[in-house]
């Protein structure tokens, strides 16, 4: 449990892994702000905190704007106090080999990923420094190594373990941290989407990637949840700038 109760802003919560680690952190007794671009999307998520006697609201927000942003983050610290931990976790895929990919797919994903974690970020560190504390967590992924059809996804990705490293070493002097997670194979819609986006069933998608995977399975949000725990726990002061590859196995 927290030795406190904090404020946690989970992006792109409304199902998934974002999910998950809302439901976590509630758990871990932070009130927690469910942000999501539709924010009647958000119910099931602020509902499953709820009924389990957590504390949560939903929030609508485009992560890529700016004034939407700034607009979310004073609405959740109006309603629930600073915020002094970020997940930033919202993202699209809009795969397809470097010939075929449009302008507006390779923008699209980097506003969403990367412009998203900064705008988000910027907006948070204020009450952090304020407060003597943050804890910034960012999803990378396992692409961030390289991936065949994904050059905008894996670019985002790697992008956001250099936007992490470098929060860490800016904002540790005022009790804030910044580490990401890189996520392997999760079972999430979006790996549903890579599954249908190649043509292979999506039970034998998971086996051929279970396969290769060496604890013999593939993820589940619950897994990332659970790293996110750690990084934003007060106990975790002293890790920063790091990437940890929850993969189910190293990566290079």
């Amino acid at each position: 449990m927290s030795q406190q109760r904090r404020v946690a802003i989970v992006t792109g919560s409304a199902r998934g892994i974002g999910a998950a680690v809302a439901q976590r952190l509630a758990v871990d007794g932070n009130a927690v702000a469910v942000l999501d671009l539709d924010e009647a999307a958000c119910a099931g998520t602020v509902d499953a905190i709820k009924a389990a006697g957590g504390e949560a609201i939903a929030v609508g927000a485009n992560v890529a704007d700016e004034e939407s942003v700034a607009a979310a983050v004073e609405k959740i610290a109006t309603e629930l106090g600073a915020p002094t931990i970020l997940v930033n976790n919202a993202g699209i895929i809009r795969d397809n080999m470097l010939f075929k990919m449009s302008v507006d797919d390779w923008d699209s994903v980097l506003a969403v990923h990367l412009r998203g974690a900064f705008l988000m970020a910027r907006a948070c560190q204020k009450h952090m420094v304020d407060a003597k504390f943050g804890r910034i967590v960012n999803l990378s992924s396992t692409s961030a190594l390289g991936n065949r059809g994904q050059a905008n996804y894996s670019a985002a990705k790697a992008g956001m373990q250099g936007f992490t490293k470098t929060l860490a070493i800016e904002l540790g002097k005022f009790g804030v941290t910044a580490n990401a997670i890189a996520p392997g194979f999760i079972e999430t819609d979006m790996t549903a989407a890579t599954a249908a986006r190649v043509g292979v069933p999506y039970e034998d998608f998971k086996k051929g990637a279970a396969s290769q995977i060496p604890v013999n399975r593939v993820g589940q949000p619950e897994d990332i949840a659970h790293t996110a725990s750690f990084f934003a726990s007060e106990g975790a002061g002293f890790v920063s700038g790091q990437v940890v590859y929850v993969a189910g196995g190293p990566k290079d």
